[in-house]
């Protein structure tokens, strides 16, 4: 546990605290927003096409090969 001598160091502690904690809730709400944004629909749709495009170059790659 760490000893105070003055409030002054107390002061300093706890706004030093509460910057901390504001900074850490921004994080958190900036985590909420980049987690709605890749849940909705479209980009489902845009990460299963490419994944789609994919899949169809290498079934397209393994018919040429295979004639």
């Amino acid at each position: 546990m760490k000893t105070y001598k003055s409030f002054d160091e107390i002061d300093y502690e706890l706004n030093k605290l509460n910057l901390e904690r504001q900074i850490a809730w921004e994080e958190l709400k900036g985590l909420k927003n980049d987690f709605q944004e890749d849940m909705k629909p479209l980009n489902w749709v845009s990460t299963g096409l490419k994944y789609a495009g994919k899949y169809g170059v290498l079934v397209l790659l393994r018919k040429l090969i295979r004639k």
